[in-house]
């Protein structure tokens, strides 16, 4: 962190005149408050000491404490005991000023005219960020300090910053990844949802959504046609249109996507068969075989992510990949469900030469995931951490599923809710004229986040009665009382309307 003293950082800050006709204590007072408004001085650094500012200055100390007990007095600076002088964090709350008259314009180019995607105009992502300090947090893809393997984790990180480990990841690896980590995916992760993969067909990625991202921008060109689950998972159907595809919607019942309805045109087909995103519905066997049959007939790719799918299912069907015998099932695989989410780590099992194209696009982009993460997380798996914490954290969402259906069916009875087994959610359908994205800004005032349904499904965004409710990040103690709140929101507002 920059240092008070530090004469190069404030350089540009403070510039007195004598031939100005201000004083020089209201110079000071006016260079310092400007840095303020102008947001050039952050809260937690310290403001040049008095001698050091007078100086620099050339000015007597004194008329520096002045100017600084005055700052203090109007409320712009805080004088801290033996830390010295900071910006007043209340000021900085306040919108900040617009630009001073004469100051050089930096709007001079258009760049919304200039860019050539348009990523801000895409549906927002669920804006939970203060997630932690509400009462009931019914937000999906979140994780639970309390189930965290804290230790396990910094042990690994500890063996992956040894002497000798160090040498094995600190080099740039180019197009690479972790050995030892491909190794554990293929051997932990991918036999239990029936995969068997050479090392040559994994490729690590940060998180599903990045191998979504490779893999548009390698194999759609504009105007491809992509058939996808409606609802389905918003920001796949983003980053598709962002790669120049048209998104075909096709509908969902209990058995999961209907293959009847995909359309023959399709080039590609984007599906969630494991736990359909949001329903959590399976996608059927019999469903399962029909789309490969389709596939191979009208020569669709498929693109299966394996929403939700490390948790321990009591019955688990095997991927779309492990039942493949073609190679045109692209499997995308995340640990985000299970170690955490900020950690962004994930895989593609796919045919060698495509998984060394996405290398050579890889290389382009990032090169490779950070290397330390890559070790600890291939040691986490290896010493059996990782289905240790699968079989605590299936069990502990088994316990709050359950407590959940019952508490609906308490205190919501009007509300249907489809009850299947495993997963991280619960989607549920209000009844007839419910609008979920009021109830969701009405529930959050009252400490109870939920997930409006709009954005699941294609098309402009109207009234829905659907919403979801996650459970990853709530404590089972908390669920019945979240759900008694929110009941009671949504019992006023059907009373109102």
């Amino acid at each position: 962190m920059p240092i008070r003293n530090d004469t190069a950082l404030w350089a540009g800050l403070f510039k007195i005149s004598p031939d100005s006709g201000q004083t020089l204590q209201a110079q000071i007072r006016q260079a310092i408050v400007s840095a303020i408004l102008d947001r050039q001085i952050a809260p937690s650094m310290p403001l040049p000491s008095c001698r050091i500012l007078a100086d620099k200055l050339g000015v007597a100390r004194g008329t520096v404490v002045l100017a600084f007990q005055q700052l203090v007095d109007q409320g712009f600076l805080i004088a801290r005991e033996r830390r010295g002088h900071f910006v007043n964090p209340e000021v900085l709350a306040a919108p900040p000023r617009p630009p001073r008259k004469g100051a050089r314009n930096t709007n001079q180019i258009d760049w919304k005219a200039r860019r050539q995607v348009f990523a801000s105009e895409m549906p927002d992502a669920p804006k939970n960020e203060n997630w932690m300090q509400s009462s009931y947090p019914f937000v999906y893809g979140q994780f639970d300090p309390t189930l965290f393997p804290t230790a396990e984790w910094r042990e690994c990180n500890r063996m992956a910053l040894a002497v000798l480990e160090i040498r094995n990841w600190a080099a740039d690896m180019v197009d690479k990844d972790d050995p030892l980590l491909i190794e554990q995916i293929q051997a932990r992760l991918l036999p239990r949802r029936g995969i068997f993969a050479n090392p040559d067909e994994i490729i690590v990625t940060l998180g599903a959504q990045h191998a979504l991202y490779m893999l548009s921008t390698l194999l759609m060109q504009r105007g491809a046609r992509v058939a996808m689950e409606n609802p389905g998972y918003p920001d796949a159907r983003s980053i598709f249109r962002l790669a120049g595809a048209e998104t075909l919607p096709v509908p969902v019942d209990s058995d999961g996507i209907d293959v009847d309805r995909i359309p023959h045109n399709a080039d590609f087909v984007f599906t969630t068969p494991s736990h359909h995103c949001p329903t959590m519905m399976p996608l059927s066997r019999a469903r399962r075989e029909a789309l490969l049959q389709k596939a191979e007939a009208n020569d669709w790719v498929v693109i299966e992510d394996d929403y939700d799918s490390q948790l321990a299912d009591e019955t688990p069907q095997e991927a779309l990949k492990g039942l493949d015998h073609t190679g045109r099932v692209i499997y995308v695989g995340s640990m985000s469900k299970t170690l955490a989410p900020g950690l962004r780590l994930g895989y593609i099992v796919a045919p060698a030469e495509l998984v060394a194209e996405l290398r050579a696009l890889r290389r382009f982009m990032l090169r490779h995931p950070p290397a330390n993460n890559q070790r600890a997380v291939a040691l986490f798996l290896s010493l059996g951490h990782h289905d240790a914490l699968v079989r605590r954290l299936s069990s502990a969402f088994e316990e709050r599923r359950e407590r959940l259906v019952g508490a609906i069916r308490d205190y919501m009875p009007d509300w249907q809710s489809a009850d299947v087994p495993g997963g991280t959610s619960l989607w549920l359908r209000g009844p007839a004229g419910t609008d979920t994205t009021q109830l969701a800004k009405a529930a959050a005032q009252r400490g109870v986040l939920v997930e409006p349904g709009p954005r699941f499904f294609d098309g402009p965004e109207r009234p829905s009665p659907f919403m979801r409710l996650g459970i990853s990040s709530i404590a089972l103690q908390h669920i019945e009382p979240g759900i008694r709140e929110l009941a009671a929101v949504a019992g006023r507002r059907s009373a109102a309307a």
